[in-house]
């Protein structure tokens, strides 16, 4: 499966790799990836201060919450408040401090092993670089996998994919970033996925982190992510493999594509069971006619033949095919995405307001986005 799924990567990469120039910042996801390649960008100031804040109203077409099986859009016939966040960038030639801080529900669910004021750190980690080809990063940082990024302002989608929801959110320890030219390399050691801190009644092992990437051109970039982990219970391990390629065709027309395998392995009886996966490949397509308007289509294939992630219910697995089309209204700093969503599966994984099992469900939304 894994061969199959780079496969598909490499062939992309190769039809990609032919075209156009620089991945509009919107579709790029920087915090995955302005440690890595590194670019001339003009001086800032020492304080800088962003944000933004995102709000929401879902319906699902099939008149219950139940149906949301991603992050973030667990609603129905409902106005939500998403998250406020501010980030707080301190920098000078070789140090720097970040502080990135979200409130709502989208931060809880972020930070879902956390309690009180906790959850609403998002970010919180000191930098040293005391040379311009590496950088020593500590404490606690978004994660390098995958494509989608926990700030609203960030996506063109507005909910999750299936591999956002089940992959790593965030990473709490030590890496270091090198870069070579058009290369770069990220390796570290972190806590357990998603812990900022561990009980002292659980067992702390250390994961490792790992980040290869490369700028072929001003038009293609790809990454190549790793992330193991063990559970503080010492319950599972796991290993994550993930793919991202980036281009653009035109000033107007660019892509973006996401392919991720995950092994687990449960402890039973005092050992190890034989290693069981899941894997997704999802791809974005990104059209822009005008400086204010424009359209994301994602199409994402989710593979959990082994049970152990969203079919655990179902002794032979299942998959799921989701594709979301949604529009992006740029006035200023506000964004206004509708967005149409229809996840069908192999089995009956969702429900009707009556109780009963399904095998798709449909939902519209309609978000506010403000990035400051």
């Amino acid at each position: 499966m894994l061969q199959k799924l780079f496969a598909t990567g490499t062939l992309l990469c190769f039809f990609v790799a032919t075209f156009s120039q620089e991945v509009a910042v919107a579709q790029t996801p920087p915090a995955k990836i302005d440690s890595v390649i590194a670019v001339q960008e003009d001086p800032k100031p020492a304080l800088s201060i962003t944000g933004g804040a995102d709000v929401y109203y879902r319906y699902d077409f099939g008149k219950t919450r139940f149906n949301n099986l991603t992050s973030f859009t667990n609603s129905h016939n409902s106005f939500e408040l998403g998250m406020a966040t501010v980030k707080l960038e301190y920098k000078t030639d070789k140090i720097g401090v970040v502080a990135d801080l979200g409130f709502g529900k989208r931060a809880q669910e972020f930070s879902y092993n956390d309690q009180g004021i906790l959850a609403a750190i998002k970010q919180l980690y000191v930098t040293y670089s005391p040379a311009a080809w590496i950088k020593f990063t500590a404490g606690s940082f978004a994660t390098h996998i995958g494509y989608e990024l926990v700030d609203a302002p960030l996506n063109r989608n507005y909910s999750m994919s299936y591999m956002f929801t089940n992959g790593p959110f965030f990473h709490t320890g030590v890496k270091a970033d090198f870069t070579a030219g058009k290369h770069g390399f990220m390796i570290g050691i972190a806590n357990p996925t998603d812990y900022k801190y561990v009980p002292d009644d659980q067992i702390n092992k250390k994961a490792f982190i790992a980040q290869y990437s490369v700028a072929m051109s001003d038009n293609f970039k790809a990454y190549l992510n790793y992330a193991g982990s063990q559970a503080p219970l010492d319950s599972t391990k796991s290993s994550q493999f993930d793919l991202v390629l980036t281009g653009k065709f035109s000033d107007k027309f660019n892509i973006g594509y996401n392919g991720t395998v995950a092994s687990m392995k449960f402890r039973q009886n005092n050992k190890y069971s034989d290693s069981e996966s899941w894997w997704g490949s999802a791809l974005y397509l990104n059209l822009d006619p005008t400086s204010v308007f424009g359209l994301t289509l994602r199409g994402e294939y989710f593979s959990d033949k082994n049970a152990i992630k969203m079919f655990s219910q179902y002794a032979g697995g299942g998959s799921i095919f989701a594709t979301t089309l949604s529009a992006n209204f740029r006035i200023h700093s506000l964004t206004i995405i509708p967005e149409f969503r229809l996840d069908s599966a192999s089995e009956d994984i969702f429900t009707n307001n009556d109780g009963t099992g399904k095998s798709s469900a449909g939902s519209f939304l309609i978000a506010a986005v403000v990035a400051f």
